[in-house]
């Protein structure tokens, strides 16, 4: 069976997004767009509200990055990345959203693989998503 490529005219790529905020998620959705970069598929997001749905999702698969707001409550977006990182055996990258730039080592220790601080900057959010999800492809 031949796999799918992966290239601008390859399946889209699925973006789990996470926020308690639905705004949070409705901007990570419109600083995005639906490509990212020419040498990438379009992009789908999967919005989730809570850390139990962000688990049962990513266990599930189908998902190339996952987006986590670092600032969710009750359960923060570090903690999660953590959670993900040691359980799951293929992880797809995380992007954390930091509530300040200076909480880019919190999410190092959660093995995030990337880190943009709030406010969600689109060209920030965007190139690191790019680089991300070109690494993982």
């Amino acid at each position: 069976m031949a796999v799918p490529s992966r290239g601008p005219s390859g399946p889209p790529l699925r973006i789990l997004v996470y926020s308690d905020n639905p705004r949070i998620r409705e901007q990570v959705r419109l600083a995005l767009g639906k490509r990212i970069h020419p040498e990438l598929p379009e992009l789908t997001y999967l919005d989730v509200a809570t850390g139990p749905m962000v688990v049962r999702h990513m266990d599930a698969g189908g998902i190339d990055l996952a987006i986590l707001d670092g600032e969710a409550t009750p359960v923060g977006g570090m903690g999660i990345a953590k959670q993900l990182k040691d359980e799951l055996a293929d992880c797809p990258p995380v992007l954390v959203l930091t509530g300040r730039p200076d909480d880019a080592w919190l999410a190092r220790w959660s093995r995030a693989e990337a880190a943009v601080p709030h406010p969600i900057d689109p060209i920030r959010l965007g190139d690191a998503v790019a680089a991300l999800l070109r690494t993982a492809a």
